[in-house]
């Protein structure tokens, strides 16, 4: 009879949540604030009620983090957010930064 030496092989999955970053929006003085509504409701799924209340925070501070997503997706919002500003000739500017 053989004597087989078996090894159980013990694997850690360490999952890493992927960095986040904030999508910032800044204010203008040419985007009308009905459109940052707009975008903040269709592009970051905000409700009305939080869309506006961020929006006046932008009108009033100048910026305001108005998400945090990981990279590719920040990324893409702000995309998806520039090119409809572009459409309508507005201005708007928008940053993606690393979260602290």
């Amino acid at each position: 009879m053989s004597t087989q030496n078996s090894f159980k092989q013990i694997t850690k999955d360490r999952v890493k949540e992927p960095k986040k970053y904030n999508v910032v929006m800044f204010n203008d003085d040419f985007t009308t604030m009905d459109f940052v509504v707009d975008i903040l409701m269709d592009v970051f799924n905000k409700n009305k009620d939080d869309a506006e209340v961020l929006m006046m925070t932008v009108h009033k501070s100048g910026k305001a983090v108005v998400g945090e997503y990981p990279y590719d997706i920040a990324l893409t919002k702000v995309n998806k957010a520039s090119e409809m500003a572009r459409k309508e000739g507005y201005p708007f500017r928008m940053t993606v930064e690393e979260a602290v």
